[in-house]
């Protein structure tokens, strides 16, 4: 046995588990094709036929951001500006699987893995104006759901550098010297330990492969909202340092309305060390390609 993981599950669910579930709750797609599409730390996804995703609770901590998500999501509608998942069937726990599970209507596109610089800059004001609508959410209206406030301490820069200089050790030999120099300078210059804190509406964990691109890799879907909670902005608007590239950032800036430097500060940050993060998981699954984007995350969001 290796050492546990955080994306380690408490339950795993198969194909043709998925289908049994489905099938007994929702009759209706009982006939419908069910294939795996992957999963993330806390859930497992599959497609229905094409036209719909489940989403499975891999773990206990999971459960409470899908039943949030089923009462939030639909009540965003009216405010965002890119597609995304709405939840259109609602599984009860039963003595099978003991955890809800969700049905959304499937968002199609493609992840934007390996998208050239001129394609990711094409997205700079689609990004801004989804993000300054979902952040004019009202949070009240969020809290009543269960979204949970602050609950990852975004503020806080003093121990998320403590935690990534303690992640930088683990992937040291999936670097090169110069990412790694990088990485470990950034580290090193940050000049404050924490910011103001600011409440908005956020999507909670906006990254590579929680977006979906159409063919011209313009953005199209932003999917996995089980990250739901009220924070800091800076949190969403890392989009801007680890998805665009520099050039980009400053048509993306003024269309979402601006952003201080202590926002601008924290945003760079977590766009440096959510990809660490993916490049972690991406590292333990053998997956060349999602840790080779994951790093090439981290350097567009290190250079201006």
């Amino acid at each position: 046995m290796g050492e546990t993981n955080v994306w380690d599950a408490e339950w795993e669910v198969n194909e043709e588990q998925a289908q049994t579930l489905i099938g007994r709750q929702f009759p209706q797609l009982s006939s419908k094709q069910v294939k795996r599409l992957g999963w993330g730390w806390d859930n497992t996804v599959f497609l229905i036929g094409d036209e719909y995703v489940f989403r499975f609770p891999r773990r206990t901590f999971a459960v409470g951001p899908i039943r949030m998500e089923g009462k939030l999501l639909p009540k965003l509608d009216a405010y965002l500006t890119i597609p995304y998942p709405k939840p259109l069937f609602y599984g009860e726990a039963s003595d099978e699987y003991p955890a809800p599970f969700l049905g959304y209507a499937h968002v199609p596109g493609d992840f934007p893995i390996g998208l050239a610089e001129e394609r990711r800059a094409l997205s700079a004001e689609t990004l801004a104006k989804f993000l300054r609508r979902l952040h004019e959410f009202p949070v009240q209206a969020a809290l009543e759901c269960g979204v949970q406030q602050d609950h990852r301490n975004l503020t806080d820069i003093a121990s998320r550098k403590v935690k990534m200089e303690g992640f930088l050790s683990k992937v040291v030999e999936h670097l090169s010297p110069e990412e790694f120099g990088a990485i470990e300078a950034y580290i090193g210059s940050l000049p404050q330990d924490r910011v103001e804190a600011v409440n908005k509406v956020l999507h909670g964990d906006l990254h590579f492969k929680n977006m979906l691109v159409n063919e011209s890799g313009i953005v199209s879907g932003i999917i996995d909202w089980g990250d739901l909670s009220v924070g800091h902005p800076a949190c969403d608007l890392s989009i801007a340092y680890s998805f665009l590239p520099p050039y980009a950032r400053g048509v993306f800036f003024e269309t979402y309305g601006g952003a201080d430097e202590e926002t601008k500060l924290l945003a760079r940050l977590i766009a440096v060390y959510i990809p660490i993060l993916i490049l972690m998981q991406a590292i333990d699954d053998g997956n060349e390609t999602i840790a080779a984007e994951a790093k090439s995350n981290i350097m567009r969001a290190l250079s201006d």
